[in-house]
């Protein structure tokens, strides 16, 4: 006879089996899911890029390692001012880098698992979560298209003080920033080439007439900065896949042509983009035998008479001799070609004080470029400048560096030929010198107002 109490306990045990299995199936297949992870490096670096816990520019390599487990591999090379660390595992190759200059962790660049890379937000804007994540910033880049909203940063003024940032930086609400510190205001300000510059363009002496050559980086060309300033752009031996805008050639044209914070805002640009990471002469000198052949048989007023190329190289590159005999033969055709190397101009750097007046020399210190009291010094750094990533994106720099000092020197260049057309290049180089204010704090600081002056007084036997 079948009981009804048979029939609970038999149902009781199917019940208990039933859910033993499924338990049982659960550990099996959690186990191994963890077992495949940790066998598996691409699909733990998937799963934590998805999660956020791989982060461009975020995660160190400790924290990488701390994830995946230890590299099987690891390399190291230089890439410019970089240091660039490559880790691989058995599917999966991971980059990072830091630039060397700076006490500053390795942090994540790529992530390539099976030849495709994930998605690690290099293309999104960097989003600070912790108060950590601000060391892992250097004074290159700073904070430039990065968002600290998320940030307490009142305690940090000592370290914001050395960082650059932009536009696109996204800032905490006031209550959560340290007192007297005004992003807005700093780039505002930032724009003033100093010492008296935007006094001259006040007396029309802004460089209207004059063209100035730049060879440098490929450029964003589309910037307001100086776009209804570029009149030619070329390409100088560059493959269709390097001639996207590099960060260089910005700053270098908004210094020196700038609408808002150029040297010489009315004059024009001839631009040459080459590829500067290349140790190689040839390229400027094709650049600079290309302005000699334009100017023949044209009127003086319709000359390309300054080049700026913002580095000091060339001894170390290919076909140096060549750059030498160029050089020679594009001042013989009163060409003024400015340049870092100090066989050209022994000076060095700037930095303004914010807060403090620009357009007065004691408002300066001086750079870390360039230690020597007879230096011919530049404003440089505290500058605000176009930035390649987008025609309205400005940088606000706080070091800056011989790259930025050339355009200023060739803005200035631009102003003295306006005045004087018939000038000859070693005599506004002379000028430059002569001309310069001597600071209470010891270096020579440039005198843009004195030089003009100095220009325009001039007797004409000594123009050459």
């Amino acid at each position: 006879m079948f009981h009804i109490s048979t029939f609970k306990q038999t149902l009781g045990q199917t019940i208990w089996m039933l859910a033993l299995s499924l338990l049982l199936s659960t550990i099996s297949v959690s186990v191994g899911t963890e077992v495949a992870l940790k066998l598996n490096p691409a699909e733990i670096a998937r799963h934590e890029a998805a999660e956020g816990k791989l982060a461009y520019k975020l995660t160190t390599l400790e924290e990488f390692e701390a994830l995946l487990g230890p590299a099987e591999n690891k390399k190291k090379t230089n890439d410019g001012g970089m240091e660039i660390l490559d880790v691989s595992y058995s599917n999966l190759k991971a980059r990072f880098g830091r630039m060397r200059e700076y006490s500053v962790p390795f942090t994540l660049l790529w992530i390539n698992a099976k030849g495709k890379q994930i998605d690690i937000g290099q293309e999104r804007q960097v989003v600070l979560r912790s108060e950590g994540d601000l060391h892992k910033f250097d004074p290159f880049w700073g904070f430039a298209n990065v968002s600290l909203a998320h940030l307490d940063l009142r305690e940090h003024v000592e370290l914001l003080d050395k960082m650059p940032f932009d536009s696109q930086t996204v800032w905490p609400e006031s209550d959560k920033m340290p007192e007297g510190f005004d992003p807005a205001a700093l780039l505002e300000e930032g724009k003033n080439p100093g010492l008296g510059v935007r006094s001259l363009h006040e007396q029309g002496i802004d460089g209207r007439g004059v063209t100035i050559a730049i060879i440098d980086q490929p450029l964003l060309r589309n910037h307001r900065e100086y776009a209804d300033r570029l009149v030619e752009y070329e390409p100088v031996g560059l493959l269709t896949a390097l001639t996207s805008p590099k960060m260089h050639g910005p700053p270098v044209s908004s210094i020196a042509v700038g609408k808002t914070c150029g040297v010489a805002p009315k004059a024009s640009l001839r631009y040459f983009a080459v590829q500067m990471w290349v140790p190689d002469n040839k390229p400027y000198c094709y650049a600079i035998d290309k302005l000699i052949d334009f100017n023949k048989n044209k009127d003086i007023t319709q000359q390309v008479r300054v080049v700026s190329i913002s580095t000091g190289m060339f001894r170390q590159q290919a076909d140096f001799n060549r750059w030498q005999e160029t050089l020679a033969r594009a001042e013989k055709n009163g060409i003024l070609v400015v340049t870092c190397h100090p066989d050209f101009l022994q000076y060095g750097t700037l930095e303004h004080i914010p807060g403090q007046d620009p357009d007065k020399p004691l408002s300066y210190r001086r750079g870390i470029y360039g230690r020597k009291e007879k230096f011919l010094y530049i404003p440089a750094g505290n500058r605000t400048i176009a930035s390649y990533h987008g025609p309205d994106v400005y940088t606000f720099d706080r070091t800056g560096g011989m790259s930025w000092a050339a355009p200023y020197l060739a803005g200035l260049a631009a102003l003295a030929y306006q005045v004087r057309p018939e000038m000859g290049p070693k005599t506004i180089v002379e000028l430059w010198v002569k001309t310069a204010t001597q600071s209470d704090t010891g270096p020579m600081i440039i005198n843009p107002v004195g030089f003009i002056e100095a220009v325009r007084k001039i007797n004409k036997e000594c123009i050459e």
